[in-house]
Formats: structure tokens, sequence, C-alpha cells
């Protein structure tokens, strides 16, 4: 009987105890993904939006052909 209660408190402990640290361990995986998710929400994505507008504005003052002939020729490889 005593046996039989010491058994079911070590299965209890070491459930406790590797759902502890499974827990641990998906938690600072969480983390990590949500703080790289709101680093390329906040701080990258941001400059990149702005340096497509810029590029966009160049083009569309520069025209949409900015490339000469014998550079077009040389990219179709004539």
């Amino acid at each position: 009987m005593i046996g039989t209660i010491l058994t079911f408190f070590a299965v209890g402990l070491v459930t406790l105890i590797v759902a502890g640290i499974v827990l641990s361990i998906v938690g600072t995986v969480f983390s990590l993904t949500f703080g790289l998710a709101t680093f390329l929400l906040f701080k990258v994505a941001p400059v990149l939006f702005v340096g497509w507008i810029v590029m966009k504005l160049v083009e569309k003052v520069r025209g949409s052909s900015s490339l000469s002939d014998s550079d077009r020729k040389w990219l179709e490889g004539e």
C-alpha cells in the first residue's frame, strides 16, 4: 500500500517536472518567435515600405524606361 502511494507520488513528480520543462521550452520558442515577428513588423517593414515608395517615386519621375538602348541590348543578349 505504501509502495503504491510512493509510486503514484514518483510518477506525479516526474510528470510535473517533464511538463514544466516542456512548457518552458514552448514558452521560450513562442517568446523568440513573437520577438522576431515584432522586430520584422515594426523595424524592418517600415524601412522596406519607405524604400519601395521612394523607388516608385523615382521611377515615376524618371519615366518608365530608364535603360539606355545599349543596356537593353546587352540584357537581351543581342
